[in-house]
């Protein structure tokens, strides 16, 4: 049995520089770009780039509010939040592994 094309895309982009560190940093609650900035020491274009690809896949909804100066808020999305918790669980699976031998 062969890999979906969407499930391909998905693992393609969770293979990319710094997207399982976003993804559970977002799973902490609802964050702006700077505070990701600062706790993933991403660069900018990096980081912009994931939530973009996020985005994309409907894992990320992001939020403008209607403030001067403008402020966006990143948050997971249902279908993200299962896509964490399926990472959650593989690295369970793995770690228990590693105990047993």
């Amino acid at each position: 049995m062969a890999l979906s094309k969407n499930a391909r895309k998905v693992l393609k982009v969770m293979a990319r520089r710094g997207a399982p560190e976003v993804l559970f940093a977002l799973g902490r609650g609802p964050s702006r770009f700077s505070d990701l900035q600062a706790v993933l020491l991403l660069s900018p274009r990096t980081l912009a780039e994931r939530l973009r690809e996020f985005h994309a896949l409907g894992f990320v909804e992001r939020r403008a509010f209607p403030e001067v100066p403008p402020r966006v808020e990143y948050t997971l999305t249902a279908k993200g939040k299962r896509v964490l918790e399926f990472f959650r669980d593989l690295e369970a699976i793995l770690d228990a592994q590693e105990v047993k031998r």
